[in-house]
């Protein structure tokens, strides 16, 4: 027998990671890598859910990027689900990156 409470939506969180988009293509072309997990289930309706998202990117040349907002709901795959997220970086050294991820 399963248990209950290790399936319940608030219960559950994703591993997230990915790159950032290139930003500064003329003067310092780069980006940034993230890692991250994200926090437990928010319920959005009743039978649908978020997640909110917290990162840091690494560094590059003494600078990175926070990032603090939200998933999509969820996107059934099989018998399971999958988040998207599209959003941008908070700036840092006069610029931000654009990133777009899936659990």
């Amino acid at each position: 027998m399963e248990c209950e409470k290790c399936h319940k939506k608030d219960e559950h969180v994703h591993e997230l990671q990915g790159s950032v988009k290139i930003a500064e293509p003329k003067c310092d072309p780069h980006n940034h890598r993230f890692a991250t997990t994200t926090g437990k289930a928010i319920e959005l309706g009743p039978n649908n859910h978020f997640h909110e998202v917290k990162f840091k990117t690494d560094t590059y040349e003494d600078h990175e990027h926070e990032f603090c907002g939200k998933t999509s709901g969820a996107i059934r795959v099989g018998d399971r689900h999958v988040h998207f997220i599209e959003d941008v970086t908070e700036p840092a050294d006069e610029h931000k990156h654009e990133f777009r991820a899936s659990t």
